[in-house]
């Protein structure tokens, strides 16, 4: 397993050992001690979500409030997605930064997103299967967002050549500005 630092270092791209050949291939898709080791985290994974989205679907940003700080390991196992993650960590040097990464069935590749970051993605392929484990269990009380078209973060989201579809909660998320963050 690597693990390498995207233009915010805590935000990380995992690539897993794929070991393929004609019959098709195999990788450890996790490993705590492996993930550890490469990302120089001591984090635990205590839930594994799944999500199925068609094309266009932007979820997001979205992130947990202490003392329900999520981290995100995630991955896609069918399709194509355009994920992001943004510092939400009010006196970091890279506050209000995003970085994205393209993920898909094909490159195995991992997006290590810590606490502390909003995440969100959209689907680029027909549809997607998309997992994450998380480093700390969904807490509805501890649920924020910010908006996935902030201009003061200046996204820039895949062009389609369609609308996205969001959720009536995510349409409606604030600002940055406006959004609940954390603080150092």
């Amino acid at each position: 397993m690597k693990a390498t630092p995207t233009r915010i270092p805590d935000v990380m791209v995992v690539e897993p050992k794929v070991f393929g050949d004609a019959r098709g291939f195999f990788y450890e898709s996790f490993n705590q001690a492996a993930f550890n080791a490469a990302t120089g985290t001591a984090f635990t994974f205590v839930q594994d979500n799944h999500s199925r989205s068609s094309q266009g679907v932007l979820r997001g940003l979205h992130y947990q409030l202490p003392p329900h700080a999520q981290g995100k390991l995630v991955r896609v196992v069918r399709g194509a997605v355009w994920d992001v993650a943004v510092d939400i960590r009010q006196g970091s040097p890279t506050f209000g930064q995003w970085v994205g990464e393209e993920l898909t069935e094909y490159s195995h590749k991992q997006f290590w997103i810590p606490p502390g970051f909003a995440h969100g993605f959209v689907v680029l392929s027909e549809s997607a299967d998309f997992l994450y484990k998380t480093t700390n269990y969904y807490a509805p009380q501890s649920d924020r967002g910010i908006a996935w078209n902030d201009p003061d973060l200046g996204i820039a989201w895949p062009n389609l050549g369609m609308d996205f579809v969001l959720s009536d909660k995510d349409r409606q998320q604030p600002a940055l500005r406006q959004a609940e963050v954390f603080t150092l």
